[in-house]
């Protein structure tokens, strides 16, 4: 398969959208990372989906909207904090999980669930594409399953050229992680994948049980996605430790023949030849970390050392991001 590379201008945004109506896969740019689009209402279109980024079928996928009345349309019921986290917090990095319509939303998409997840983008390439297709399109990262999220379109090439019809390149996404995901289904409701939206800011609007660890087992259906204890991750072994370690697992790394790089935060001095040295505030971290996994990926890094991020709560989304791309495969 040709995979077409789109400018994000009306005629290819109108080029796009006629892929996806008519079955087809497209990646497209949101304000957190690329997402790979399809119909959610048709089940072999969202299949596709599967197929190309060798998704495992009990992992459920995000249903992207142009507007709150688009996202009831979907849902079974649209409870009062779904109503409260929308006003606020959409169009924007925030994902909800309510129970769905099946007549509305392919099973497959659900991962053959009773719930669907659902968000609105800002970004206005997505939007305008929305708007376009005019039917909710399912989208979760456009990459390989497991491997390092995609926040330019030379990422989504390098993963799933061949693979996909189209790329729509609107340039590197701003959040650089993906959405948070709340489940609404329940009161008080639940943070399932940490993100850009903050616990702090959801329990200001909603009750909200205290934040846990959520960790699927590989052939269970997953209630979120993102929840499988290895996800986000470069081909490298990745180890996580403190600061001041780095250098020693290093050093230890290259004296036992691998190809090492780096990746730290703040005001330290980066590490070595293939250093990465990211902001030391959660928000400019998330934004760079997954390109900077990309480059010492590119680069050919077997192993790459990361610098523990600070255990505050502002950096959850990080350390979540983190943890994953650093388990066992």
């Amino acid at each position: 398969m040709r995979t077409e590379r789109l400018a994000a201008d009306a005629a290819s945004i109108a080029r796009a959208a006629e892929i996806l109506r008519r079955g087809g896969l497209v990646a497209f740019p949101t304000e957190t990372v690329y997402g790979l689009g399809a119909r959610a209402d048709d089940a072999c279109a969202a299949r596709g989906i599967f197929e190309a980024k060798g998704r495992p079928p009990g992992n459920p996928l995000i249903v992207h909207v142009p507007d709150i009345a688009s996202a009831r349309a979907l849902a079974d019921g649209w409870p009062a904090d779904a109503e409260r986290l929308a006003q606020a917090m959409w169009p924007g990095p925030l994902t909800l999980i309510v129970a769905r319509r099946p007549d509305r939303v392919a099973d497959v998409v659900a991962a053959g669930g009773p719930t669907v997840a659902i968000r609105i983008p800002i970004h206005p390439v997505a939007r305008a594409l929305l708007d376009a297709v005019g039917l909710p399109i399912a989208a979760p990262s456009a990459n390989r399953s497991t491997e390092i999220s995609p926040t330019t379109a030379e990422h989504v090439e390098k993963s799933l050229g061949g693979r996909i019809d189209a790329i729509l390149d609107g340039g590197p996404t701003a959040v650089g992680i993906e959405s948070t995901i709340v489940d609404v289904t329940r009161s008080p409701a639940r943070v399932l994948r940490p993100g850009h939206v903050t616990a702090e800011a959801i329990a200001a609007l909603v009750p909200l049980q205290a934040a846990a660890g959520l960790i699927t087992a590989p052939a269970e259906r997953a209630p979120s996605p993102g929840t499988h204890a290895r996800h986000y991750a470069p081909r490298a072994q990745v180890a996580l430790v403190p600061a001041q370690a780095v250098r020693g697992e290093l050093d230890r790394a290259v004296q036992a023949g691998s190809r090492a790089g780096a990746i730290e935060h703040g005001s330290r001095t980066a590490t070595g030849p293939h250093a990465e040295l990211l902001p030391g505030d959660p928000t400019g971290y998330a934004a760079a970390l997954y390109a900077a996994l990309h480059r010492l990926e590119d680069a050919g890094c077997d192993v790459i050392v990361i610098a523990a991020v600070p255990e505050d709560p502002a950096w959850d989304a990080v350390r979540d991001r983190l943890t994953r791309a650093s388990a066992a495969p």
